[in-house]
């Protein structure tokens, strides 16, 4: 067999090894899947460091974009490994690259919103058809856009497309398909003003769409650096992959960037990697021991230096005599030893190795993961002992090393080997085309111009020289382009009005959720709570100075309409009569649901202004879920809480920053404040959310760089202008989406459905199908209840506008805009308006899902959800924790329901089982999906999931679930999903002969016990329903499968993939 063919080769003197994910070479009995993956970037990675470091010891962005996806990485001198990654959803812990992937590339297909953005991607056009030009009846994507412009010159490909694989790149065939997305987008422009598309020229779209294509592939870069503390100006691009060296120029000049590197085999580079690969082999084990204690630590388990390097020459001698075993020699190897070292506390855990001292010489583990953390997180906790989890062993037998040559003697200029017309930022200019073969070391090329490589095209853009090296590689430097200044004012005394351009409007959507994005990754990074930094529970957002959404990352859908409102709020209070305002150096802090625009309790709000020129220009916040702030239960979630006052601390308005100083004395007093109360508890995790404030701040003073560095690029005036004009974008977009329903279905729609005690929740819709406005009455929704599920209007706004974007189908903004042809209808103490002293903990986990699946009813969208969250909290007096378990979604007309994912107003990872028990005194003795759960149907509901867990000592256990009563139901026929129940498993009575046997007790969807060791809580969540009469043919196709999307990898991966919703 295959195999044998393997050994034989190997009895012959030939030997076959593999690529691995994590950068090196294995021979054939030690290949594994799981852990070749990512082999093919891994490569390219190899590659770049190999070819690109040098010895200015200049750190290296690697960019390699090919034709569906992009990969972004960085080297400084060693490569850099992750133990986790996901991939297509799929997750796989194996020593991997850190390595980020996006879907954008050649084949990303092209096309526009609802609203008229350029839209890039997340679709390809795959090497088969392919694009519009390659003659098989393909889709346009970004290739398309660089034939028409010129940037690729079709008489320098070989002749392998069309059906008989035997013609030359259709240019025409992709002017064409240009011309008709310009007319069929002129029709359909829904803009009050004059319409954009009108007159525009082919090569303007089409240099537009590469516009955006760059914005897109920059915002990964700058997340890999800046979210890691390293400043991106400081780096130099080396750029491969079949289309990567296009557009490397006109990227660095958007990253601030000034060298680009392009190898002379930039096309196939991931091949060349693989020649210069290391063999590898690895060792590791598990440690539970400190590495060093601070005064006073009750802990008993530190380790001492002879004790560690005893462990390490027993894994030395491990990874040795495995590379060893495949004919390497002893002298041969290179060992690198690791820490996984983490602060007592947090669940961060670094990977320090002992080259990771200045300029990779050996230092102590302890300085460098130290300083490491410094940088990466921007702060060290001095106060907590240092703990090892990990001994980790890297053996590896170096591969081919490349010399530096001396720079070559300066040729000047080479003879081009024709003229051809391109496409640049101003128009057709003629360039100079350059064969890479008949150029030598010291030929220098300015651009424009274009460079071919047999498999790889290079344009330089304008302001861009390149100097062949003495290796045959290209050095690019790029000028930089001047700052926009702030326009000077009409004789009016107005500022010039900004024409919204769609292009720019496009980057600035990119640019806006860019840094909500890193606002979010900064409170990740710098939080210390496993709540914040390992569930992702939190969501970052800018506003304009009044208190409108501008744009969030995609974080928790239920925070986003309410946010708006807290930040409103904050505006009206502390400019009303008699406060002092708002003044530069406050941040301010608040929670409370009914009258500050909180969500519920636990959720706490940091809103910081920006100021320039001692002017308000945007506000920024954050609001993080905190695992405690008091009230009758640990985890401040408890499940019979009756009135507000039963859930802990309330704030309405509080100065966490006066003036720059974090007031933490005031806010500690304002968060034990309800221990005053009897049979309250004040925080019982206070180190924890004085830390996750502070992350929170932080969060904030990111923003706020970034949008000053926004500011400073564009000027004031057009950054406000495209505020707007993406708000307006989101209108319109929705509008049309509005009028189309009703034009099609009629302009009344109405949905009831029923929590688990019968409350009603009734929605009445009108819609003008003329203007696109729409009524949202809440009429006939039940009384507010004596328990906690009554719901603050700022969250059934939240539901609104998360249903909203979901209803328009295409990638649009999401933020006022979507809101501002809605009216709201919602009648005071009801379920949804509730009093000020209503306890309300439950409504924005339990009622905000089920208010989601009667808006969608309502619009006949999809089947329902699991329609709950299932918040299970423990504690005691020592601790709190909280977490919320994923169940099914509901099935739709065109996509089967997902099993054990979080759906529609929430989407926060579970805690990893090791840091739950490593950190709580429980056990988790299962986690499964909950087969059968789901309703059947033409597509098929998603399964629920079971989680059972032990405590280890006595706890305090709750649950707080919907949907245990009425399932979720199906729709067109589709069955219902399976309701969920919640189980408390005990000791039963002993027998005659003995035995003990098990007591199962149904705690009913909301019930607060102590539980004791050897008891445990099972928990099986609900299934989403089916769509579609059950055995009729699937709607969604034959296979029922759905397209493999590139998904992100590596440290942005973990947290991208934990942002994606149901």
């Amino acid at each position: 067999g295959f195999d044998d063919g393997m050994r034989r080769r190997g009895k012959d003197g030939v030997r076959l090894d593999f690529m691995m994910s994590d950068g090196g070479l294995v021979p054939h009995d030690g290949f594994g899947g799981h852990r070749a993956v990512l082999s093919g970037p891994a490569g390219g990675v190899v590659g770049y460091a190999r070819t690109s470091y040098g010895e200015d010891r200049q750190p290296v962005i690697g960019f390699d974009m090919g034709g569906t996806s992009t990969d972004v990485s960085r080297y400084a001198g060693s490569l850099e490994h992750v133990l986790e990654t996901t991939t297509a959803g799929v997750t796989i812990q194996s020593p991997q690259l850190d390595i980020s992937t996006v879907a954008a590339g050649g084949g990303s297909v092209l096309g526009f919103s609802p609203g008229g953005m350029y839209r890039v991607g997340p679709d390809s056009a795959r090497a088969h058809p392919g694009p519009v030009c390659y003659r098989k009846g393909g889709v346009l994507a970004v290739t398309d856009a660089n034939v028409v412009l010129g940037r690729v010159i079709p008489e320098c490909f070989p002749k392998i497309f069309g059906k008989n694989e035997d013609e030359a790149l259709d240019v025409e065939g992709s002017r064409e398909a240009f011309r008709k997305l310009i007319e069929e987008e002129k029709t359909r422009y829904i803009g009050s003003g004059d319409n954009p598309y009108e007159g525009v020229t082919i090569e303007e779209v089409a240099y537009g769409f590469l516009k955006v294509a760059n914005e897109a592939m920059c915002r990964p870069i700058r997340n890999l650096t800046q979210m890691r503390g390293f400043d991106i100006t400081t780096h130099k691009l080396s750029c491969f992959g079949g289309a990567g060296p296009q557009h490397a120029c006109a990227m660095a000049k958007s990253l601030g960037m000034t060298k680009v590197l392009v190898h002379k085999y930039a096309g196939i580079l991931s091949a060349v990697g693989l020649s210069m690969a290391d063999a590898g082999a690895e060792a590791q084990e598990p440690a539970v021991e400190a590495y060093s204690l601070v005064p006073g630590s009750k802990n008993e388990t530190l380790g001492t230096e002879a004790s560690r390097a005893a462990r390490f020459d027993k894994l030395v001698e491990k990874a040795k005599a495995e590379l060893m075993q495949q004919g390497y020699k002893d002298d041969q190897i290179v060992v690198e030893r690791f820490l996984n070292m983490r602060y007592e506390g947090t669940d961060n855990a670094m990977m320090v190795s002992e080259r990771g001292g200045p300029d990779g010489v050996a230092g102590d583990f302890g300085t460098t993961f130290r300083e490491s953390y410094i940088r990466e997180f921007g702060f060290a906790l001095d106060r907590r002992d240092i703990l090892s989890d990990d001994f980790r062993v890297r053996a590896v037998v170096p591969g081919p090393t490349l010399s530096q040559a001396p720079a070559p003697a300066r040729l000047g200029k080479p003879v081009s080997s024709k003229m051809a017309r391109a496409y640049f930022e101003g128009g057709w200019k003629e360039v100079e085309v350059y064969k890479v073969q008949d150029l030598e070391p010291g030929h220098e090329i300015k651009g424009p111009a274009i460079i071919v490589q047999p498999i790889a095209t290079v344009v330089l853009e304008i302001g861009t020289s390149a100097v062949v090296t003495a290796e045959e590689n290209l050095e690019i430097t790029v000028m930089q382009s001047e700052k926009e200044e702030e326009p000077e004012m009409t004789e009016s005394g107005a500022l010039p009005v900004v024409k919204e351009d769609p292009i720019q409007l496009s980057i600035f959507g990119h640019r806006f959720m860019g840094i909500a994005e890193q606002m979010g990754r900064t409170l990740a990074r710098t939080s210390t709570s496993v709540n914040i930094k390992e569930r992702l529970d939190f969501s970052c957002a800018l506003f304009t100075p009044e208190g409108g959404l501008v744009a969030n990352a995609p974080h928790i859908p239920v925070h986003l309409g309410s946010m708006q409102e807290a930040v409103r709020f904050q505006v009206k209070y502390w400019n009303s009569e008699g406060r002092e305002g708002v003044c530069e150096g406050d941040v301010f802090l608040s929670n409370h649901p009914q009258l500050a625009g909180g969500s519920h309790l636990p959720d706490l709000t940091v809103i910081t202004p920006v100021f320039n020129n001692g002017k308000i220009i945007f506000f920024v916040a954050s609001r993080g879920h905190h695992s405690d702030i008091g009230g009758i239960a640990p985890g401040s979630m408890p499940p019979n809480s009756k009135f507000l006052v039963d859930e802990g601390a309330a704030i309405v308005s509080f100065k966490l920053v006066r003036n720059g100083v974090f007031q933490e004395e005031r806010v500690t007093e304002i968060l034990m404040e309800p221990g005053k109360i009897p049979g309250n508890s004040g925080t019982r995790n206070l180190r924890d959310n004085i830390s996750d404030l502070r992350a929170q701040v932080a969060a904030n003073n990111a923003g706020i760089r970034l949008l000053n560095q926004l500011v400073d690029e564009y000027s004031l005036h057009v950054v406000h202008s495209y505020m707007n004009f993406i708000q307006q974008n989101a209108e319109l977009s929705v509008r049309k989406m509005l009028k189309d329903f009703a034009i099609k279905n009629g302009s009344r729609h109405q949905a009831v459905d029923f929590m688990d005690d019968g409350s009603r929740i009734e929605l009445t819709v009108d819609i003008d199908e003329k203007t696109g406005n729409a009524t949202f009455d809440f009429t006939g929704t039940g009384a507010q209840v004596l328990a906690n599920h009554n719901t603050p209007p700022a969250v059934a706004y939240s539901a609104v506008i998360y249903c909203l974007r979901c209803l328009v189908g295409a990638d649009i903004p999401l933020n006022q805009g979507c809101l501002a042809p809605i009216k709201f209808i919602i009648p005071k103490y009801t379920l949804l308006n509730p009093s000020v002293t209503a306890a309300v903990v439950g409504g924005n986990v339990l009622t905000s899902q089920r208010v989601v699946d009667v808006v969608l009813r309502t619009f006949n969208a999809c089947a329902a959800s699991q329609g709950c969250m299932n918040n299970f909290t423990f504690g005691d007096e020592e601790f709190g924790y909280y977490e919320t378990i994923a169940g099914g979604s509901g099935a739709g007309p065109k996509w089967v329901g997902r099993s054990g994912v979080h759906t529609h107003m929430t989407n926060t990872r579970i805690t990893d089982p090791e840091i739950l028990e490593r950190r709580y005194p429980v056990l988790l003795n299962h986690f499964s999906l909950r087969k059968g759960s789901g309703g059947d149907g033409a597509n098929r509901g998603g399964d629920g999931v079971i989680r059972e867990v032990e405590p280890l000592r006595k706890l305090t256990m709750s649950i707080l679930s919907e949907r245990r009563v009425l399932q979720p139901y199906g729709l067109m026929g589709g069955e219902s999903g399976k309701c969920g129940i919640n189980l408390l498993i005990r000791r039963g009575e002993v027998s005659a002969d003995g035995t003990e046997g098990e007591m199962v007790v149904n705690m009913g969807g909301r019930c607060t016990t102590d539980v004791v060791p050897g008891e445990r809580i099972r928990i099986e969540t609900p299934g989403g329903g089916g769509y579609g009469l059950p055995g009729s043919k699937s709607i969604t196709g034959s296979k029922q499968k759905t397209g493999f999307i590139p998904r992100a990898q590596g440290r942005l991966g973990q947290f991208a993939s934990a942002q994606e919703t149901a």
